[in-house]
């Protein structure tokens, strides 16, 4: 007779200790259970993570397709979705659990300022770095290859400019019109901004829709593989290690399944370091992500900005440390509170919001640091020193999230 595995009754607090002890070097069976037992564990074990095909829904792909999702009793279900306006619908409505999704559409959505007003959570950053501007090659032949030299042939050639980013209050958002401003050039009257899901971006600038677009990879690197566009500033040329993605969810589903937000956390905190370790595991996240169940392209064009070599399609190559993070020591994955206080500044620049808000206590409403300490406890994921960081952006602007009211009306070039 087969005896019985003995019940340890579990608090929140032996399952830390349990599971940091786990990532010390206990077996993975062992590592299940102690997520798997008693008032720890996971309230809610299927749970359907919705993603847009980009390089970065990878460190949720790979939780899923490396099985750890398992050692923290839950079962990742991704789920892929046609635009960031449906992301943000079935977050509203409960058909997705979760997503991989723009850190700005989490705080639109929360203000009010993107469709329907909910409150929103954050869980976790899931990337830094790894998007781009690109510029069309009929622009380029007429030697707008930057920031520069676009202000100029604008200013040479005056018609109708358009330019696409993906959702009004993310980050390709943000980052479109940070870098137009920084150049004179003010986003809301110099130029048509329309948002144009990120699959469709280089299809769409092929017929001649654009003169730009703002999207995270691989799209950058497919239209210059496709010869329709060169890349005019890479985002970690705008803001070195800005934050992109995040793992959001309704408020709503954070406090009713705590233990399972903390268990998708830690996996997907798990995925990220992989990905992170080093080319192998690069290249192989790169040939499951081009699949058409994710990203639907070739391996070639998510492997090599991946690996942080570009190039911009004029013949420049340059390798680029900065490049898409999924870990970084956890610096890639933390949610910062000033990351989410700067969209709203940004959303304040251009009057998505009409007042300024409480910065600070909206981030504390939305970023869930307390989960995300839980589940870098369990995965032995180092902590940053504070939940504000600060950073000089390519303006030569320094955010500083101390007086983010300042901050937002400081800009010569606004809404």
């Amino acid at each position: 007779m087969t005896p019985k595995p003995l019940e340890i009754p579990m608090t929140r607090r032996t399952v830390l200790q349990a599971a940091t002890a786990a990532a010390a070097g206990l077996t993975p069976a062992l590592r299940s259970a102690v997520y798997a037992a008693g008032s720890d564990k996971p309230e809610k074990e299927e749970v359907k993570i919705g993603f847009i095909p980009l390089t970065d829904c990878a460190s949720v792909v790979m939780a899923s397709v490396l099985g750890l999702d398992k050692k923290y009793g839950v079962k990742i279900v991704p789920s892929k979705e046609a635009s960031w306006a449906g992301v943000r619908d079935k977050l509203v409505n409960g058909e997705l659990d979760m997503a991989h999704v723009l850190y700005g559409l989490v705080y639109g959505v929360h203000m009010g300022t993107a469709g329907p007003k909910k409150d929103m959570a954050v869980l976790m950053s899931l990337n830094n770095n790894g998007q781009a501007i690109t510029l069309s090659k009929k622009l380029a032949d007429k030697g707008a290859v930057d920031g520069a030299s676009l202000a100029k042939a604008m200013a040479a050639e005056k018609r109708d400019y358009t330019f696409a980013q993906t959702f009004p209050t993310g980050t390709h958002a943000m980052w479109l019109y940070y870098w137009l401003a920084a150049y004179g050039i003010n986003p809301m009257k110099d130029v048509k901004a329309i948002t144009v899901p990120p699959p469709q971006m280089v299809a769409n600038m092929r017929v001649g829709n654009m003169d730009g677009f703002c999207v995270g990879e691989p799209w950058g690197h497919r239209a210059i593989m496709d010869g329709i566009g060169v890349t005019a500033v890479t985002t970690q040329d705008i803001w070195r290690d800005h934050p992109e993605k995040a793992l959001g969810t309704t408020a709503e589903f954070a406090k009713k399944y705590p233990n399972t937000c903390r268990a998708v956390v830690s996996a997907i905190l798990e995925a990220g370091k992989w990905i992170d370790a080093g080319l192998q595991n690069k290249m192989k996240m790169a040939e499951t992500v081009a699949d058409k169940s994710y990203v639907n392209t070739g391996v070639d064009a998510i492997n090599q900005r991946i690996l942080g070599r570009y190039q911009n399609g004029l013949g420049k190559t340059w390798d680029d440390p900065n490049h898409m993070k999924f870990y970084n020591d956890g610096q890639a994955t933390f949610p910062f509170l000033s990351d989410g206080m700067w969209f709203l500044t940004q959303h304040k620049r251009w009057n998505l919001i009409k007042e300024h808000p409480d910065y600070l206590a909206i981030a504390k409403q939305i970023n869930h640091v307390d989960i995300y300490k839980d589940a870098a406890a369990a995965t032995k994921t180092p902590l940053p020193k504070d939940v504000m960081r600060s950073a000089k952006l390519i303006d030569g602007v320094v955010w500083d999230p101390k007086d983010p009211k300042k901050y937002a009306d400081g800009f010569k070039v606004h809404a």
